[in-house]
């Protein structure tokens, strides 16, 4: 499984939204994507407090590149980021354990 991190910045049009429409529109706009991307999972971790370079950031769980590309065109295609509240700041794919994934794959070639 790969990792993605979307590191992401609040704009204050969403700040101006009661704390329900906020709640409502992550889960329509955001969590509703997640169905129509199989094998997409989504963590949300709120980090405004501790750093001033991002608001929020999405982990996403990923089988493949195809499946993050397309979770991201749609997530960009969304009222989060079309109206805008949020403005994506740094996309950072990872792969857990990818140096014991290459050192696995360079002793099985030796």
């Amino acid at each position: 499984m790969n990792h993605c991190f979307l590191l992401v910045q609040v704009l204050p049009a969403w700040l101006r939204l009661p704390r329900s429409e906020r709640n409502r529109l992550f889960e329509s706009e955001v969590l509703s994507l997640l169905p129509q991307h199989p094998g997409v999972s989504l963590r949300h971790f709120d980090c405004e407090a501790y750093t001033t370079v991002c608001s929020d950031v999405l982990m996403l769980a990923v089988p493949d590149a195809r499946a993050l590309h397309f979770f991201v065109e749609a997530l960009k295609d969304s009222a989060l980021i079309t109206e805008p509240y949020f403005e994506i700041r740094q996309i950072i794919p990872a792969w857990e354990d990818g140096f014991r994934a290459y050192e696995a794959a360079q002793a099985s070639a030796a």
